[in-house]
């Protein structure tokens, strides 16, 4: 924690002891103490994210946008750069972004509507529902596995990885088959099943990278902040073989990936115990930048403290990051479309590295301020 922080910490403290004491003198109306810290809080939240993640922008010449939402609260917002290089047309709130394999947690929640509307269950094997699943080496591969990266796939017709149910191992194949099986029990394309949910929950600037034509589209480049090549048959190539639409082929903007979490976790698309099993951790992953993690279902979750559940996305010229601090109802939404790729993926993610830790060490500092809160509450 920065002196800044610590000095910051101390200053709502002294408010904290200060509220709570007993005057002789009654107030000329009634005072809520609570509406006083939560309000102290915030503000020192916006302050806090606003020194920390500009310096983030500054360091890096971020060309993006990156958002902090308390539940409804607006608490940061910047957008930094272009969406076209050659015109100069800058990046607003209304920017579209490829998200990658943030579309992974669509994908799988799409898998538990079907289950909850009896269509399917979890430990079904693929090969139920597709052909290409019942050759000897696939056959024992069930839709849990494939929705928690533990069936041992990696590419579509090679050899597994491992015994299914055995280890982890991330794979795009493995979600583009939730797909089609979502499109199998359905009885519906997974773009119709995609933009049903969309317009169910608000998002209404979110489509796929087959159906997009609207206009605010990030695209996707690869330089840096200053000079930038624009990826071709952008956002059409997401629905290539190699990338594929359930796999990593959704575009979304900031506000609606806000909207997304809230109602999410929030409880509004999911039914408690379904909500339970996406958020569950039934693996572990070794990601090469954001280090050990548990993995739901299309979801990775901090291992240790704050407890948040997120995704970081990839393709060519765009990386982005989703973020959700359940105990607080906090998201943090980093989304680019430029990738400097000489430098390495490494380097790609240190603005969304730095951004996180940023957020997870004031998700920690407001809870330690609100157990001082009940402490000096406790001692009236």
């Amino acid at each position: 924690m920065t002196k800044k922080t610590l000095y910051l910490f101390a200053l709502i403290s002294i408010l904290v002891n200060f509220i709570s004491c007993k005057n002789d003198i009654p107030p000329a109306k009634p005072i809520n103490k609570n509406e006083i810290v939560d309000s102290t809080i915030t503000t020192f939240e916006k302050n806090l994210l606003k020194q920390q993640i500009d310096s983030v922008f500054k360091k890096y010449n971020f060309n993006g946008s990156v958002a902090v939402f308390k539940d409804s609260t607006e608490l940061y917002r910047k957008e930094n750069g272009f969406l076209d290089f050659k015109t100069k047309t800058k990046i607003d709130p209304n920017s579209v972004f490829a998200i990658a394999s943030v579309s992974k947690q669509f994908t799988a929640v799409l898998v538990l509507l079907q289950m909850e509307q009896g269509k399917l269950h979890l430990e079904d094997k693929v090969s139920t529902y597709l052909d290409n699943f019942k050759s000897k080496e696939y056959e024992n591969i069930n839709i849990h596995q494939l929705l928690n990266h533990t069936s041992g796939l990696n590419t579509f017709g090679g050899k597994l990885m491992f015994k299914s149910g055995s280890d982890f191992y991330y794979s795009n194949d493995g979600f583009n088959a939730l797909g089609k099986i979502v499109e199998k029990v359905s009885g519906k394309t997974y773009d119709d099943n995609i933009m049903e949910l969309f317009r169910k929950v608000g998002m209404n600037h979110s489509s796929t990278g087959d159906l997009f034509k609207g206009g605010n589209f990030a695209g996707a480049h690869v330089g840096n902040g200053k000079y930038a090549e624009k990826i071709e048959n952008m956002p059409k190539r997401l629905g290539s073989k190699e990338i594929g639409i359930p796999a990593g082929g959704i575009l979304s903007t900031i506000d609606d990936l806000h909207i997304w979490n809230n109602a999410l976790y929030g409880g509004k698309i999911l039914k408690p115990e379904t909500l339970k099993q996406f958020t569950s951790k039934t693996s572990q992953r070794n990601h090469a930048i954001f280090g050990k993690m548990g993995y739901g279902y299309g979801i990775m979750i901090n291992l240790g403290k704050p407890l948040s559940f997120f995704h970081s996305g990839y393709i060519k010229g765009s990386p982005s990051l989703n973020i959700y601090y359940p105990e607080t109802k906090t998201s943090v939404i980093i989304l680019s479309n430029v990738a400097d790729e000489q430098s390495g993926k490494g380097l790609i993610f240190k603005p969304h590295k730095e951004v996180k830790k940023i957020a997870d060490i004031v998700e920690n500092t407001i809870h330690e301020m609100k157990i001082d809160t009940l402490a000096s509450q406790l001692k009236i």
